[in-house]
């Protein structure tokens, strides 16, 4: 009977603490799903980038001499089918580093005050060739700062034997319709009162005012 009762007791307390594991089991996974956290996915934002703004085109150094423009650069002037634009211009003091890179470069003469550099482009809107050559020497255009103070283009020695050079320009061709974006160099030892470019083609003539007398600063 003592046996019995023992192997009772035995069984009972074996299923006491089966069924606590249970209801530890039990109560651990319903901890682990209450205290799961959320996953979010995570959401890419845009990135703005800042708009930039636009460095100016630095066409001149006029101001630096002391003129003060009346029209701004681009200056475009036309005589006798011939369209001459200027596009930039830099006066250079003539023992400046970019003076002398660029006499050097293009086998310019070295003389004078100043050395000064355009970029020009000219077009023939005409119906026969428009030309300075040995068959024709007349220069077109002219750049005057002064009364007496006209630039005359320099030789480049280097392009001296090219026709319708686009680095330096000395002889050129241009047949109708034809256009040339090139640069030109020039000596001056003269006065900075006043600035005016001038064509004469084909015995029309024409000219523009660029920085007028009374504007000089």
């Amino acid at each position: 009977m003592k046996r019995v009762v023992k192997a009772t007791l035995v069984a009972a307390m074996l299923f006491s603490v089966v069924l606590g594991q249970g209801v530890v089991a039990k109560a651990e996974t319903v901890t682990s799903v209450v205290t799961a956290k959320p996953t979010t996915s995570a959401v890419p934002t845009a990135t703005v980038k800042p708009i930039a703004t636009p460095v100016p085109i630095m066409r001149d150094n006029l101001s630096k001499f002391g003129l003060k423009k009346d029209l701004e650069l681009p200056v475009t002037v036309t005589a006798g089918g011939l369209s001459y634009t200027l596009e930039k211009i830099v006066i250079y003091d003539i023992n400046s580093m970019d003076a002398k890179d660029l006499i050097k470069k293009y086998g310019y003469s070295r003389y004078g005050k100043y050395f000064i550099w355009t970029k020009i482009t000219i077009e023939n809107k005409g119906e026969t060739i428009i030309e300075e050559s040995a068959k024709d020497l007349s220069q077109k255009w002219n750049l005057t700062f002064s009364d007496g103070g006209t630039l005359y283009p320099d030789m480049p020695e280097v392009k001296v034997r090219e026709n319708n050079s686009k680095e330096a320009l000395w002889n050129y061709q241009l047949n109708p319709g034809q256009k040339l974006t090139t640069y030109q160099g020039f000596n001056y030892r003269g006065e900075f009162d006043y600035f005016v470019i001038r064509l004469s083609v084909k015995g029309t003539k024409a000219s523009k005012s660029i920085v007028n007398d009374l504007n000089s600063l």
